[in-house]
């Protein structure tokens, strides 16, 4: 019996220009804006941009294509391509759906907060003090950190009404659905920053921060933490290692240019990067010029660029303050959107697979369990604290993890040349044995020392430098983190008769398409 006897009805990309844009929306996101400028001035300036675009050739794309390759070749959500690549591998699948329920938690609350600041930016709402009024009057934080606390409405409300938009665009599909707001919101997103980047480019000083954020500082080119910072954020940047993009690859057609869609992406990806850092840099220059303070002393990044440091500089703009806001904070509603429905289809499209259930079943259970946890932790006077350590370990010992874990199974079981030969079967660019090289080498090494360094920085000293107890981390860090391995582990042990039927079947009619 043929897989496609026994398989369901896989859902397809309508265009490839569809599926690029939906790749490109998914690593698009939050970080392109506020940790790509800072990680770039941190290490280097201009220097940065070499080993950047080295990580982005060497490790980017190469990882990129072999999570295309995963999820083409098997044409299933993250864990039964693994298990179609390897068994044990169902494991990896799992646990990368695990990461992904933990960051969309989190980060669909960062939209909430962006729509709220969109309002806020019309009337300045914030006043003279942006870190006071984001904390306390805003977010009304507890003064020390916690887990269960009453609801802020003014962030529940928000949150509730960016789960009902994703939801909503998930339950349509992926053709109708995925692929229509990525082509609707990705343009959108472009034109907002670029009107954006026009206007900072005009305000006095901008040209200062530019210098600060392009002047090249050659003496740190040959210093290992920028390189490890070059491909830290390559990797947190394009979306890889959370199974996303070996989930919207499985929507492919089965005759699908994967080594040119992965150029164009990774490329597209960064060049937002860069895109953004002159933004920033150029309303960071502003800044520095109405305050009289050096670049150094005003740059920042994460939340505190985004709600603290830029209504800030909304509010010394002399004139168009409320449109900049307005721009600024309707670009992170778009790419967080876009990025938050990319993670949660990973979940939706596992929950398929293994229940054998159709869209909409999947939609209103995924994203109904999500969206209450999502609801009861973050829009609290906790919710802060919570997103601050979850957010770190997650992706630390989550996202990177998993990733090398990943790539050093599959390279050791000597499946690279297995995925080397299907990239070439249908792409218009072989990759060759050069790609095995960089995934089965290159990637492992540079993850596996990122790795090390961090768990170096954990162990020196408690993450928030004193602002959390070890309780706190052990729960909601290494705990969190832990959970989600666990959770991959058992949800691989549970038998699951029919996808072993169906796998035989699919993985038998691939090798007689092949041979």
């Amino acid at each position: 019996m043929t897989a496609e006897v026994t398989d369901r009805p896989r859902e397809q990309w309508g265009t490839r220009a569809g599926f690029l844009l939906a790749a490109i929306g998914s690593a698009v996101g939050l970080g392109n804006i506020w940790r790509f400028p800072k990680e770039a001035y941190d290490n280097g300036g201009g220097a940065f941009l070499v080993p950047y675009l080295i990580a982005l050739l060497t490790a980017g794309i190469p990882l990129l294509i072999f999570e295309y390759a995963v999820g083409h070749r098997a044409r299933k959500g993250a864990p039964r391509a693994y298990r179609r690549l390897w068994r044990p591998l169902e494991a990896v699948g799992w646990w990368q759906v695990a990461i992904c329920f933990v960051i969309a938690t989190y980060y669909a609350v960062i939209v909430a907060w962006s729509i709220r600041y969109i309002g806020f930016s019309l009337d300045e709402r914030w006043g003279s003090d942006p870190d006071a009024f984001f904390s306390g009057e805003f977010l009304n934080s507890n003064p020390t950190p916690g887990i269960f606390a009453p609801f802020v409405p003014g962030v529940l409300i928000p949150l509730i009404a960016v789960w009902a938009i994703t939801i909503a665009v998930l339950a349509i599909g992926v053709k109708r659905g995925i692929e229509i707001a990525n082509k609707i919101f990705i343009p959108l997103l472009v034109v907002l920053f670029m009107i954006l980047v026009v206007r900072a480019l005009f305000l006095p000083g901008a040209m200062d921060g530019l210098n600060a954020f392009f002047t090249p500082d050659w003496s740190r080119i040959l210093d290992g933490t920028v390189w490890t910072a070059a491909y830290g954020q390559i990797f947190f940047s394009l979306s890889v290692g959370f199974a996303i993009m070996v989930t919207y690859s499985s929507y492919l057609k089965r005759k699908a240019d994967l080594t040119g869609s992965a150029m164009v992406a990774g490329f597209a990806n960064s060049s937002f990067g860069i895109l953004a850092g002159i933004g920033v840099f150029a309303t960071l220059g502003f800044m520095a010029a109405q305050t009289s303070q050096p670049i150094s002393e005003v740059v920042s990044g994460g939340p505190g660029l985004a709600f603290v440091a830029f209504p800030q500089i909304i509010s010394e703009l002399s004139g168009g303050a409320a449109l900049f806001g307005v721009l600024f904070f309707g670009s992170l509603v778009i790419a967080g959107l876009t990025s938050l429905i990319s993670i949660v289809q990973v979940i939706v499209a596992a929950v398929q697979d293994r229940l054998n259930i159709g869209r909409l079943p999947a939609v209103a259970l995924v994203g109904g369990a999500t969206a209450l946890v999502s609801i009861g932790l973050f829009p609290t006077r906790n919710g802060l604290y919570i997103l601050d350590v979850a957010d770190h370990w997650i992706n630390q010992y989550g996202i990177l993890l998993a990733a090398l874990v990943v790539v050093v199974v599959v390279a050791v079981i000597g499946k690279l040349p297995l995925l080397q030969r299907h990239v070439d079967s249908v792409s218009s660019i072989r990759v060759g044995r050069a790609w095995i090289v960089l995934i089965g080498v290159v990637t492992p090494i540079m993850l596996a020392f990122m790795m090390v360094r961090s768990l170096q920085d954990e162990l020196a000293e408690n993450y928030g430098g004193g602002s959390y107890t070890t309780a706190y981390l052990l729960t909601l860090g290494w705990g969190v983190a832990a959970a989600a391995i666990v959770f991959g582990v058992l949800m691989a042990l549970i038998p699951d008769k029919r996808a072993d039927a169906e796998d035989r079947a699919y993985l038998d009619d691939l090798e007689e398409k092949i041979s």
